[in-house]
């Protein structure tokens, strides 16, 4: 059995030798944050789980996908999801609407139940990132949402870090223009939409 502490690249190794406990362990330790992922991506909880099975199944399928060298197997599974989700949206030829079950704040978030305000605003933050253009939302959504790092954002976007930089950046402008209408008195600014947690 595999040392759950073990690193990715070896669990990978691992399980593309066969190893279907190692496999376990990345499912584990991974599915969660790829189903976030696809879920704010798509606002579909169905699509969601569908894009998240599938990373699995393309992370043994190809045998040699994955480089160590471009960086974490984090980041190369959540471009994955965002190249499975791209071709599905052609495919379907729509882009899934973000329904209230997904506009809504999640379980145990903070002043989640208790407190309607934070909720409505939840709410629109959610809907105004669902609006943005893709490449601007998987931004959104990994850097601000997952918090994960510029390097790992850079290899799930196929593209440099300083790209990864100013599309956040840009993003955040657009949601800020997006939630001014929405409270009148209270111009949103970036900083104000979200929290600049996406580590460097």
């Amino acid at each position: 059995m595999p040392d759950p502490g073990q690193p990715d690249q070896e669990l990978l190794r691992r399980a593309r030798a066969g190893d279907e406990e190692a496999l376990g362990v990345l499912y584990q330790r991974h599915y969660a944050a790829i189903y976030r992922f696809a879920r704010h991506m798509s606002g579909d909880a169905t699509l969601a789980e569908e894009a998240a099975q599938e990373v699995f199944l393309a992370l043994l399928r190809r045998r040699d996908g994955y480089d160590p060298e471009r960086g974490a197997v984090a980041g190369y599974l959540f471009g994955i999801a965002r190249h499975w989700l791209s071709r599905r949206w052609r495919q379907d030829s729509r882009w899934a609407p973000l329904n209230e079950e997904v506009a809504a704040a999640p379980p145990g978030a903070a002043g989640g139940a208790a407190d309607p305000e934070r909720r409505e605003t939840v709410a629109a933050v959610r809907r105004a990132i669902a609006a943005l253009p893709e490449h601007y939302r998987a931004v959104v959504v990994l850097c601000e949402i997952e918090e994960r790092s510029y390097e790992e954002v850079a290899q799930a976007m196929g593209c440099p870090v300083g790209t990864i930089r100013s599309r956040l950046h840009r993003a955040r402008a657009l949601l800020a223009r997006k939630l001014e209408p929405a409270r009148p008195s209270q111009p949103a600014s970036p900083a104000s939409v979200l929290t600049a947690r996406c580590q460097a």
